[in-house]
């Protein structure tokens, strides 16, 4: 933020002089006439509340953010508005007008912020956007602009009176014209007026008739396709019965007679169940279940479910890779599987030899599925056609494939009906890529997972961070981001549910939202840090508008952006809460190369490293250093991993050091849940690059509360 001029007010005149400095300032900036005198009007009614009501105050001309804005910040010291919030909804008046003007004001501006306390004084915030036409101003051109402010002279103030009423005149002159113009409109507007009647008659009728139409179309799908169910499940069961040899053998002929019967069933089946879908979707009758799920659970259910698709033999490999650093989902996931599965069972049709990837990666709120394939690709001209319903594109391996051209234009209503959008990248003879970016919440959710848990289930080895934020996506999205960390999530939406929470639990941290519906975060953050039982808590303010400097000169200790993600915020809380605090990692494995590959990772940081080459060696320096996290190797002589972990947190002393998993050990899946539950990460020795291993080990490192930057530098 860059201060152009400061103007104190003092006496009536200074307040004509701000008017004339926002008009001077704002003309130098590039703002149009119009908005040079908007500007000027809505300072100098704040300015005059000031004179009027405070006896004086202060004016501030900035220009900051990104883009740039003309900020103007108002500050008195007077008696403070007792009716602050009935102004600002435009319920108060009084005699003296007060509030009409601030209302006016706030009108005229992009950001209007207004924060008023009993004998403490006002202060407003309000700023205009540049022009997207007007570069940005380097920190050159604002010096020079304030150069040029500073070293004109006020006007007189009969000047400004004159120039009030120039532009006056020009504003009745500017209604006048539009009066006559309204005029000549109106004139026209009733000449055309009837024949818009008229066609608004016969749209109406139209509109009725492909209504009913429509509504007929999909009620005989709806109807067609469960009439179709019963026989086709009966023909279905019957062919299975039948090449079961269940009622005698029968012969090859008959038996191949019998598998074209099962195909055609089976082919049929699969376009009624799409017709009924889509039927469904038209219709809005289809229902979105959102719940909790994790993508690893679901890769791992497809991989099961889709294998059966590849024939024997066949040249195509199908590689679902796990996914990683990705959280739950708060989704239908029975619509999220059906639009993967007609991505994978399309690309294993149109694709001979190679391999069809399965992949998920998150960005912010978003998960982007994509379903990649080396197959003959979609030529340019056809890759928005294939959305369309029952269009299938000619090539030489359609003739050898069955589909009922269906898939595809439902997987992109269900997706849109999720809240997301579908995206393909395709070329000739090379392949195609069909990507599904789904939000990690459902949108339209009414209902989300349960957050806040009672204190007394409080987890003793976790430490609690106090969430303050009104919308329930944003507190799912911290739940994630905390999970399996050595943080643990206590959220509240009003500033009630936070002091009722602070009265019962000391948090490690608060992670406070400012623009809170109804509420003053503000107030919340200035009572925390003037009460000695809670000032000493970090506070952490996020929020969508960039005030870092306001937050920090009100005692905040971190200043975030929305949207956060994980690492980042993570980071910070280790920041907050470790600052200037010596962190040790202890290391517990017998094999010394493994122990300096780990210390070649954090060659560059400032931990303290501690080496144990038994398990007897560690339990003894976990318990007198206190390590801040212990890496465990599992598979060592005589004392394993697993007894070490054990005795780790059966001891009081220990129980609640985090501990990261790191060996080479093939798990189970009942062993890796197992582990799961006491460690803060599970990592593998058999990472191919150094710089994968750097990432997650750096990855586990901040989970469990070590303050690292997030290339891998210790701030310690």
């Amino acid at each position: 933020m860059t201060i152009l001029f400061t103007l104190e007010i003092h006496y009536e005149q200074d307040v004509v002089q701000a008017r004339q400095r926002t008009r001077e300032i704002a003309e130098q900036l590039g703002f149009d006439a119009q908005d040079q005198a908007r500007l000027a009007t809505a300072v100098s009614e704040i300015a005059r509340n000031a004179f009027q009501y405070a006896r004086g105050g202060t004016v501030e001309f900035c220009v900051a953010g990104e883009p740039q804005a003309f900020l103007i910040r108002i500050q008195d010291q007077g008696g403070g508005i007792p009716h602050l919030a009935e102004v600002l909804a435009g319920r108060y008046t009084s005699v003296t007008g007060m509030g009409l003007g601030i209302m006016g004001s706030r009108k005229l501006m992009d950001f209007f912020e207004m924060e008023s306390l009993p004998g403490q004084g006002t202060t407003v915030v309000m700023s205009k956007r540049l022009s997207k036409r007007t570069p940005t101003f380097s920190d050159s051109q604002l010096q020079q602009i304030r150069e040029t402010v500073m070293k004109r002279s006020p006007q007189n103030p009969y000047e400004e009176i004159q120039r009030q009423n120039q532009e006056l005149l020009r504003a009745m002159g500017e209604l006048r014209k539009r009066e006559e113009e309204l005029t000549q409109l109106n004139r026209e507007l009733e000449d055309t007026n009837r024949g818009v009647v008229a066609l608004y008659a016969e749209l109406d009728e139209k509109a009725d008739s492909l209504q009913k139409a429509n509504e007929l179309k999909t009620r005989f799908l709806s109807n067609m396709s469960h009439e179709f169910r019963t026989p086709l499940n009966s023909i279905l069961s019957l062919s299975r019965m039948l090449l079961a040899r269940m009622d005698g053998d029968l012969t090859a002929e008959q038996e191949k007679q019998v598998t074209f019967i099962q195909k055609g069933a089976s082919g049929l089946s699969e376009l009624v169940n799409d017709l009924l879908d889509l039927a469904k979707v038209e219709a809005g009758k289809i229902e979105v279940r959102p719940s909790s799920f994790e993508v690893s659970d679901l890769f791992a259910t497809l991989r099961g479910m889709l294998r059966p698709l590849l024939v024997q033999g066949s040249s195509v490999a199908l590689n679902v890779e796990e996914p990683d650093g990705i959280g739950q989902i708060y989704s239908d996931e029975g619509k999220v599987a059906q639009i993967l599965r007609n991505f994978i069972s399309n690309a294993l049709k149109f694709t001979e030899q190679g391999e069809v990837r399965v992949s998920a990666v998150q960005r912010g709120h978003t998960v982007t599925f994509s379903v990649s394939d080396t197959g003959i690709g979609i030529a340019p001209a056809d890759q928005e056609r294939i959305f369309e319903d029952f269009v299938q594109i000619e090539s030489s391996l359609q003739k050898q494939v069955k589909g009922t051209g269906l898939g595809l234009p439902l997987s992109r209503k269900l997706t849109e009906l999720l809240g997301g959008s579908i995206s393909v990248r395709s070329k000739l003879g090379e392949g195609s890529t069909f990507t599904a970016s789904i939000p990690i919440v459902y949108p339209h959710a009414t209902e989300f997972p349960t957050l806040l848990q009672p204190m007394a289930s409080l987890e003793p080895a976790r430490l609690p961070i106090l969430a303050v934020e009104d919308h329930p996506e944003t507190l799912f999205i911290y739940e994630n981001h905390l999970q399996q960390s050595t943080y643990q999530l206590i959220a509240t939406r009003t500033l009630a549910q936070a002091r009722q929470v602070l009265q019962q639990v000391q948090p490690a941290a608060i992670m406070l939202d400012i623009m809170l519906e109804g509420q003053n975060g503000w107030t919340f953050l200035r009572e925390i840090k003037g009460d000695e039982t809670t000032s000493t808590i970090p506070v952490l303010v996020i929020t969508i508008i960039d005030n870092e400097k306001q937050a920090l000169a009100l005692g905040a200790n971190g200043f975030l952006i929305k949207p956060v993600d994980r690492l980042p915020l993570l980071n910070k809380l280790n920041t907050l809460i470790n600052q200037n605090k010596l962190q040790k990692i202890l290391l517990i494995d017998d094999d010394p190369a493994y122990r300096y590959l780990v210390k070649q990772l954090l060659v560059n940081t400032q931990l303290s490293i501690l080496e144990a080459m038994n398990g007897w060696e560690g339990l003894n320096l976990a318990q007198c250093e206190q390590p801040s996290v212990i890496v465990l190797d599992l598979e060592m002589p005589e004392f394993s991993g697993f007894d070490v972990l054990k005795q780790l947190k059966s001891n009081p002393v220990t129980q609640s050091i985090p501990v990261i998993i790191h060996s080479s050990a093939q798990l189970d899946a009942e062993a890796q849940s197992q582990l799961a539950k006491t460690s803060i990460a599970i990592l593998s020795k058999e990472t191919g690059s150094q710089t994968a291993a750097n990432a997650q080990l750096q990855d586990a490192l901040i989970k469990a509360g070590l303050v690292l930057d997030i290339c891998g530098q210790s701030h310690v």
